[in-house]
């Protein structure tokens, strides 16, 4: 029998998902400027892919965990697109951190960004750090023209100084590189329902089931244009995509398009799904990661019973059953 709790939540939920309307909103960041109406309009890709295409996304993973401390590393990979051919592939430095008690400190001290000495630090701040740096260098490194990919969205985290981010694109404008940010999974919303889901239905309806689109939605407090954008005709889904100031969102989307027609990601921008795969932290990598932890920590003279009990997993013994 279905609990009466379930039964409201479910028929809430049918409310939310069917009912549409109501105002625009992003709970996973307050500091977007939403437009007035949201208005959906045809996409034509462009005829040729863009000279130059830089590509960064960040990975990360816990290597040992004591809940008091934890070691975690962090890195973020590169890769650029020359003429529609990959040419550089760079997995970043793969970055070890200490956190937990006073070791925070320490932590947060060393980093950049305008991130405060004593500002709490985590797995996440540390991912978003490492893949602004690698921003920064990519934005310094582009020929003028230049278009630079990052996974997620122009906002930073919330520890970060704002005005590093208005610095970073107003740097961009002035060498003419494009920064542009695509969201695997965008917590827009529109009456509470996923908005992103909405105006793919709506777009199927006006446009038909195989146009490229995009919509306006919003602006950044960095000033970046957020879009709604279905970049390929057999794209599953459109995704949030973040343009620089006073960049024409049409002409960057329609250059953009002409990487994201891969049969494996389509929709996607496939420089992406290489930063994507450099910078991934597998089982295998924290594992050996590990492997060089323990023995160094057996050089230092800690015993083997020392190490296995400060990170044991209690839980594993507890779920053998």
């Amino acid at each position: 029998m279905v609990s009466t709790a379930l039964q409201s939540a479910a028929e809430r939920l049918a409310t939310l998902l069917t009912q549409g309307g109501g105002g625009l909103a992003d709970p996973g960041s307050g500091h977007l400027d939403f437009d007035a109406e949201i208005r959906l309009r045809p996409l034509t890709r462009a005829g040729a892919v863009p000279a130059e295409v830089w590509a960064v996304d960040g990975g990360q993973a816990v290597v040992a965990d004591a809940r008091c401390l934890q070691l975690v590393v962090a890195r973020a990979a590169r890769t650029r697109f020359r003429h529609g051919v990959c040419d550089l592939e760079d997995e970043g430095d793969l970055r070890a951190f200490l956190l937990g008690g006073r070791e925070n400190r320490a932590v947060a001290a060393g980093l950049g960004l305008g991130i405060a000495p004593d500002a709490t630090v985590d797995l996440n701040l540390l991912r978003d750090h490492e893949e602004w740096v690698a921003v920064d260098r990519c934005v310094e490194e582009a020929s003028a023209g230049a278009v630079v990919l990052v996974d997620g969205d122009l906002e930073t985290d919330w520890r970060v100084t704002p005005s590093w981010m208005s610095d970073l694109l107003a740097r961009a404008a002035a060498r003419n590189v494009t920064v542009a940010a695509v969201t695997k999974r965008s917590s827009l919303s529109r009456g509470g329902a996923p908005l992103l889901g909405c105006l793919e239905i709506e777009a199927a309806h006006e446009l038909g089931a195989r146009a490229m689109w995009w919509a306006p939605v919003a602006r950044s407090r960095a000033g970046a244009r957020v879009v709604a954008a279905r970049l390929d005709t057999d794209a599953p889904y459109a995704f949030r995509v973040d343009l620089s100031p006073g960049v024409d969102p049409e002409r960057a989307l329609a250059g953009l398009a002409t990487f994201c027609d891969d049969a494996g990601f389509p929709g996607y921008p496939y420089p992406l799904t290489v930063a994507d795969r450099l910078a991934a932290c597998p089982g295998w990598l924290r594992q050996d990661t590990w492997f060089e932890v323990d023995e160094l920590l057996d050089r230092a003279g800690v015993p083997a019973e020392v190490r296995e009990r400060a990170f044991a997993d209690r839980h594993d013994l507890m779920e053998r059953f």
